[in-house]
Order: structure tokens, then C-alpha cells, then sequence
């Protein structure tokens, strides 16, 4: 019993230690977690319906650019555009889904193109890539976030009438 009191100051004294530790302040934190966060992924890719039910990360994703090369490449098919430039059998287009689920399509040609008239092929690719399925937004730590990406567009050859 008479080391008992001893023990308690002993346990008294080293509890102290418990109640100096330095708190981290909010910046400190902060700048913390921004580094920790890739920002070159988002956590889910952009999907469309068709591509929702799947839920492997990469085949959705997968998924939703094979669907919109398909859908790109049949709305340009209907057009003139293969048979005004028959040499032109794939365009690069950049596509960017903004967090509002709209989306704007770019035309991406060499910087020495000088082969076909590139204002005409953006102003047939801007009239015809309209009317597109709904397009769920990239998700980044649970909010929509805007991205892009390039997907190479097949122009099926036409025989000329």
C-alpha cells in the first residue's frame, strides 16, 4: 500500500506528456491531403447508361469511350465528310465533359495540316455531334469534375454517287 501513492505521482507526472502534444493546424493539414491527392485520376470516369450496370473501374471506362467512338463515328457517317476528304480516314477528336453533364467536341489535326480545309471538317463535326445520350460526369471525391480526353474517330469511306 505505501507504493501505491508513489505509483499514482509516477503515473501523474508521465501523463503530462499526453496533454503537450502540438495540434496540427488547418494549412498544415490541408497542404497534407492536397498532396496526397492525385489529380491527374478522377475516382469514376464518365459513364453513360448503357455503362452504368458494369463495375470494374476500368471496363466501364472502357465501356464509355467504345460507346462514344460509336456513337460519334455513326453521326458522322451520315455525313459528306469522307467523300470531301477521301484521304481523311480518321480524325482525333477531343471531347470534354463539363460537371453539368454537357459536352463540347474539338477536332484534333497535326499542327501542319494543311491538306484539308480544318475550319470546314470543325464546322461539320460541331453541326452533326448534337443530340447526344444523357453523359454522366466524371466524379472526383464525391463532386463532378470537368475532363477531357481524345478519341480517334473512324470515317467509314463512302463510295462517291
Amino acid at each position: 500500500m505505501k507504493q501505491f501513492p508513489i505509483f499514482l505521482v509516477f503515473i501523474i507526472f508521465n501523463s503530462c506528456q499526453y496533454f503537450d502534444k502540438q495540434i496540427p493546424s488547418e494549412k498544415e493539414l490541408l497542404q497534407k491531403e492536397l498532396k496526397a491527392i492525385n489529380w491527374k485520376e478522377v475516382d469514376e470516369y464518365p459513364s453513360v447508361a448503357e455503362c452504368e450496370k458494369i463495375a470494374d473501374k476500368k471496363l466501364r471506362q472502357q465501356c464509355f469511350f467504345e460507346v462514344m467512338g460509336q456513337l460519334i463515328e455513326a453521326k458522322l457517317d451520315i455525313d459528306t465528310l469522307s467523300i470531301l476528304y477521301p484521304e481523311l480516314d480518321t480524325i482525333e477528336v477531343k471531347v470534354t465533359v463539363f460537371p453539368n453533364a454537357t459536352m463540347k467536341f474539338e477536332p484534333q489535326f497535326p499542327k501542319d495540316t494543311v491538306a484539308y480545309d480544318t475550319i470546314k471538317i470543325d464546322s461539320i463535326l460541331h453541326a452533326r455531334l448534337v443530340d447526344f445520350p444523357k453523359v454522366n460526369p466524371a466524379i472526383k471525391r464525391g463532386i463532378p469534375v470537368k475532363t477531357q480526353f481524345i478519341l480517334p474517330v473512324i470515317i467509314k469511306a463512302k463510295d462517291q454517287k
